[in-house]
């Protein structure tokens, strides 16, 4: 680890074999900017579900209960930024689209001394790789989960089985309620319609298959898609790309 002190910033590489690994419930007193190189890592806070494809970066604030599981061959730079110089940052658990040049002032800054003068060239990189930060759009991988009692066993179950295509009508009965009510609550504890909500799972699981290896074919299946065709659409039409040309254009 290189503490970055006069930064407010510590800096962490981690790699890893091919191996699952995953966390407990836990907070930091400095705030989490993680940069997934390699291997797949999802993101659980109170209310929601995170996936990082690679390429791409998670931000968790400083106080923030999270857990995180991590699978694959795990390349990654992890930059904790203390509250002092973070105030630009994003005050919500959320995933952030990198570009080459965060990328590089990233990866640049692991290789930095671990004290280094103000004003000199180390200093103008963090100063600047914590504007590059702050200026990061927001991700779109993002699952809300909600906290009522009865849509977490929905969810458990359409997590379970993502390829029981049944509707709404259906689901509500399973549950004893009806379809009016559990529209009702899917968009009070999500912000989003039902099927909306499912085509985010579908987003989120997708990437997460893709990302340890699967072909097209055998995610559309998976998630229970008559041909590949109709996945790539949805998929698409969601992230604005073929999921061939998402993945590529992060890694």
């Amino acid at each position: 680890m290189i503490t970055l002190g006069a930064a407010g910033l510590d800096m962490a590489v981690t790699h890893g074999d091919d191996t699952r690994k995953e966390t407990d419930f836990h907070h930091h007193r400095k705030g989490q900017f993680l940069l997934w190189m390699r291997g797949v890592l999802t993101c659980e806070v109170a209310g929601g579900l995170w996936l990082v494809p690679p390429g791409s970066a998670i931000w968790v604030p400083g106080g923030v209960r999270h857990r995180m599981e991590a699978a694959g061959t795990i390349e990654c730079y992890v930059v904790y930024v203390d509250p002092a110089v973070g105030d630009a940052l994003p005050r919500d658990c959320c995933t952030l689209s990198t570009t080459p040049l965060l990328r590089e002032l990233v990866i640049r800054s692991a290789a930095l001394p671990m004290r280094y003068e103000e004003g000199a060239m180390a200093s103008r990189l963090m100063t600047l790789l914590v504007d590059e930060m702050a200026s990061a759009q927001p991700g779109l991988v993002h699952l809300p989960l909600p906290t009522d009692k009865r849509l977490g066993r929905l969810v458990e179950w359409l997590m379970a089985s993502p390829s029981d295509a049944v509707s709404i009508d259906a689901w509500a009965a399973r549950m004893d309620i009806s379809p009016r009510t559990l529209s009702r609550l899917v968009s009070r504890e999500t912000g989003m319609s039902f099927g909306r909500w499912r085509r985010q799972l579908h987003i989120l699981l997708a990437l997460q298959w893709l990302a340890r290896g699967a072909t097209v074919q055998d995610v559309a299946a998976g998630l229970g898609y008559e041909n590949a065709s109709n996945f790539v659409v949805m998929f698409r039409k969601v992230l604005g790309e073929t999921p061939g040309r998402y993945l590529k254009s992060r890694t």
